[in-house]
């Protein structure tokens, strides 16, 4: 059970999640370090999701889905935590050992680390080419003063009293991860990749989804990285690379004749969403953002609170 003051507070951000949520809060309960509190950022769910939070220790904070980014939720979690450390998780991760969470966190003996992330891995329903990233992003092997600012919050640890000086940017569309540990590196601080503290991104996305995912981080890129380009060749190149990098790897493994369609397809989707995304303005509208953070249909449960509901949200999304 957490203590008074909890050195960790876990926030976990949350929207319809009822298939995983479950499983990941049982694991963390039977974590080897137990002085933590939940903290669950919630973006809307019109599924089971505060049902079963409600059967954990667990404290709720809630976002409408019209003012939702990542980074938001993130600062909301982060706003009433009460420990020394945060780890951020998605709530579709499922960590791959009892020791995670005292893995991820011991980088901050060393008072220099202000951010440290942990090995992720496919699991049923992943993607080949999803499993392909992780394994080029995600070593088997740590770096505890990583000179590079490659990061993901998805199982991810920070050092709260840095975060209040700098929130996480709210008006990316993604990659706020990334903008918060380069600006980090700029002022000294390290990063520390543990890949002892491994977790399953449970990730089963559509081509819809694969695409858009890729065109929000695209158009944060181009905030990010404002010299920045994606033309046609790029598109061809890195389509092309990518896919014969992953068929050689199918090959290898015995898989190719079951995954050589698939690969095609999400690198397809992929460059597609980043070269439409460099495309996009800078500061998408709001029906826009709920193409980019909510899947078809997953909104229309909710009961409008004035005189635009979600249903006209999705209707306007589906003219972008």
């Amino acid at each position: 059970m957490p203590s008074q003051d909890p050195r960790v507070s876990i926030v976990i951000r949350a929207f319809n999640e009822e298939k995983h949520l479950g499983n990941l809060l049982e694991a963390i309960k039977r974590q080897t370090f137990q002085d933590y509190e939940i903290i669950l950022v919630d973006s809307g769910s019109t599924d089971s999701t505060l049902a079963i939070a409600a059967r954990f220790p667990v404290m709720v904070e809630h976002i409408k889905p019209s003012d939702f980014t990542f980074g938001r939720s993130l600062n909301t979690g982060l706003r009433n935590a009460r420990g020394e450390v945060a780890v951020i998780v998605s709530a579709h991760i499922m960590p791959l050992g009892n020791d995670w969470l005292e893995k991820l966190i011991s980088p901050f003996i060393e008072q220099a680390v202000a951010l440290a992330y942990g090995k992720q891995r496919g699991g049923a329903g992943s993607k080949f080419s999803e499993n392909q990233h992780f394994r080029r992003w995600f070593p088997d092997h740590s770096d505890l003063d990583q000179q590079h600012a490659y990061c993901n919050n998805a199982n991810l640890a920070l050092r709260i009293s840095i975060w209040q000086e700098q929130p996480f940017d709210e008006t990316l569309t993604g990659l706020e991860d990334l903008a918060w540990s380069s600006a980090l590196r700029e002022r000294g601080y390290k990063i520390a990749y543990v890949a002892e503290a491994g977790v399953a991104h449970l990730h089963n996305e559509s081509a819809r989804q694969i695409m858009n995912r890729h065109r929000r981080e695209a158009i944060a890129l181009k905030r990010i990285l404002p010299k920045s380009r994606f033309t046609l060749w790029n598109f061809a190149s890195l389509l092309t690379r990518s896919t014969l990098s992953d068929w050689r790897a199918a090959l290898r493994q015995r898989v190719f004749l079951r995954e050589a369609a698939g690969i095609v397809s999400f690198r397809f989707f992929q460059y597609v969403g980043t070269y439409r995304g460099y495309r996009d303005p800078l500061d998408p509208g709001l029906a826009l953002k709920q193409v980019f953070y909510y899947p078809p249909g997953s909104l229309e449960k909710r009961n409008p609170t004035s005189g635009n509901s979600m249903k006209e949200v999705r209707r306007k999304s589906a003219k972008v």
